[in-house]
């Protein structure tokens, strides 16, 4: 009998001093995340769009994990306890250029507005191009 008291006592100390120990461990802020993804002519919504985010480390690297999000047919994605500090944002859609940028998460909501650009024309050898015009020389004067 003294034996399980004992054993008894010991474990809701152990208890304790864990959920006291627990307790005063200091939470990290958290943010939200608000995104707008829309065309950048004309300013309507991309549904659908691959909203990327990275941890980015001290040294500016991209750090391992992420998390993915699509947007609604508002071009609006949240995301909800975004710990605070520099996070890497891709914005990725069929029939745009893909958009990335570095972000300083550091306020508990923060809009995200993102303009998605079209490709340039690409230059390609196999179609027809206008002659480029000669280069003017000085003529000697006499």
């Amino acid at each position: 009998m003294n034996i399980c008291f004992r054993f008894s006592v010991i474990v809701m100390i152990a208890v304790g001093l864990v959920g006291s120990l627990s307790a005063k461990k200091k939470e990290a802020p958290l943010s939200t995340l608000n995104f707008v993804v829309v065309r950048d002519e004309s300013g309507k919504p991309i549904r659908n769009a691959a909203v990327v985010l990275h941890p980015v480390d001290e040294d500016g690297k991209q750090d391992r994990g992420g998390f993915e999000l699509k947007t609604d047919p508002e071009g609006k994605a949240t995301y909800d306890g975004v710990p605070y500090g520099k996070l890497r944002i891709q914005v990725l859609s069929p029939g745009f250029q893909t958009f990335g940028d570095d972000y300083d998460v550091n306020q508990p909501n923060m809009d995200i507005t993102v303009k998605m650009k079209r490709p340039a024309k690409q230059y390609s050898i196999y179609e027809d191009h206008p002659p480029e015009k000669p280069e003017k020389k000085d003529e000697p004067r006499k």
